[in-house]
């Protein structure tokens, strides 16, 4: 099991304001697998997300990555972590405004020890022709194209998304997901992708439902749909 998480329990504030977010979550993912991670506002799906990234701390529990235990892990041992194995893209784009497209690209670049080909990346994703652009004048969706292009030029093992089409049009949503369905065919990434959005689950190989900080479905999806042919987004 390429990634392994064993009853993963994490709470915030103490005392009246004490809340439990995640309740010992077990579940696992194969490697090049795209998981989907569902359930209602404050089930406990993002903290899960960050919990698997090193951005919040867990409680209690396990999170293992290639063997890679990350409980417990010092700060700069966990920045390490990141650095090494993980890409994140977030509903927001949080791009660089004063950078242009290939800018903002490299300053992921730049810290890889192993990065993709720059321009390869830029053609898969669409950007050649837009490198030399400023956020502000990208379209949503190739705002978004950049922010997935600045995570994988690091050629991370595992990519996480939190909501990556949240603040796209159906049009657009449908374009980053077929985008992503590419990725992870051509680079054999595993991908953890959190989203309200009830028919991505249909193009993913695992789908994991959160409740209440419990996982209350874990299954195999045996009948894959292609993104290009997905509804309702």
């Amino acid at each position: 099991m390429y990634l392994e998480v064993k009853d993963v329990k994490k709470s915030y504030g103490k005392d009246s304001s004490f809340i439990q977010v995640l309740k010992g979550v077990s579940t696992g993912v194969e490697r090049g697998q795209m998981c989907v991670i569902q359930g209602t506002s404050g089930s406990g799906k993002s903290t899960l997300l960050n919990c698997i990234g090193g951005l919040d701390l867990m409680d209690s529990g396990s999170v293992k990555v290639e063997g890679q235990e990350i409980f417990g892990l010092k700060p700069a041992a966990l920045s390490d972590y990141r650095r090494a194995n993980l890409g994140f893209v977030f509903q927001f784009y949080n791009l660089v405004p004063n950078l242009t497209v290939r800018e903002n690209i490299q300053v992921c670049e730049h810290i890889s020890e192993n990065p993709l080909n720059m321009e390869e990346l830029l053609e898969t994703l669409g950007l050649t022709e837009h490198q030399n652009k400023f956020p502000a004048q990208l379209s949503g969706g190739q705002q978004q194209r950049c922010a997935i292009a600045r995570a994988l030029i690091k050629n991370p093992k595992l990519l996480l998304c939190d909501e990556p089409t949240g603040a796209l049009d159906s049009a657009t949503s449908r374009d980053i997901l077929v985008l992503l369905e590419q990725i992870n065919e051509k680079y054999g990434t595993t991908m953890l992708i959190v989203t309200h959005n009830n028919s991505i689950k249909n193009m993913v190989h695992k789908v994991i439902y959160i409740k209440d900080g419990r996982i209350t479905k874990d299954y195999l999806n045996e009948k894959r749909i292609p993104a290009a042919e997905l509804e309702d987004l």
